[in-house]
């Protein structure tokens, strides 16, 4: 995996082979942070990464200045390796240590952009439960987003909130406002 743009373009981050991850696509993340770009500064932004497996994103993120990031999973190896990641890169991440679903429910603060990447193999509902708890605990500030990553497969226009989709390759953006 490698950083698109930043202050650390081009920097090739290798996550060890035994997390139990898939990260994003370089072609899907270079996409969805154009779109991104022409509508946030993202340097301005308060992001909570769900489900942040190898931190991907989160480094992506943080190589854009953004200044407050929070990366949240539930195995010990991505936090501890995020964590090493971001310190060595100096980037601004908080990793978590926890079950997305209680993190959402207990612990989340608000935040102006939310991208959840959980496992493609969850069903409809359980993608659905992720942005039915960030909009009923309100979650997202005053223009925020909901960004869940999906595969072409799943389907979540039926949810409240649902906004648009945009494809790449076998990956999907579902958008929630």
């Amino acid at each position: 995996m490698r950083i698109i743009s930043g202050k650390h373009k081009g920097r090739r981050i290798t996550a060890p082979s035994k997390l139990p991850v898939r990260p994003t696509t370089d072609m899907a993340k270079e996409a969805l942070f154009n779109i991104l770009n022409n509508q946030y500064h993202l340097s301005e932004l308060k992001v909570l990464d769900l489900f942040s497996g190898t931190g991907n994103l989160a480094f992506e993120f943080g190589s854009r200045d953004a200044k407050d990031i929070t990366a949240v999973d539930a195995n010990f190896d991505c936090v501890k390796f995020i964590k090493k990641t971001s310190e060595e890169l100096e980037l601004p991440i908080m990793a978590v240590k926890s079950d997305v679903y209680k993190y959402l429910e207990k612990g989340a603060m608000k935040s102006d952009l939310i991208f959840a990447d959980p496992p493609y193999d969850f069903t409809a509902d359980q993608f659905g439960k992720i942005a039915k708890i960030i909009f009923d605990r309100d979650l997202l500030n005053e223009d925020g987003a909901l960004i869940i990553e999906h595969s072409k497969h799943t389907d979540l226009s039926q949810f409240s909130h649902y906004s648009h989709q945009r494809k790449y390759g076998s990956s999907v953006f579902s958008f929630f406002e």
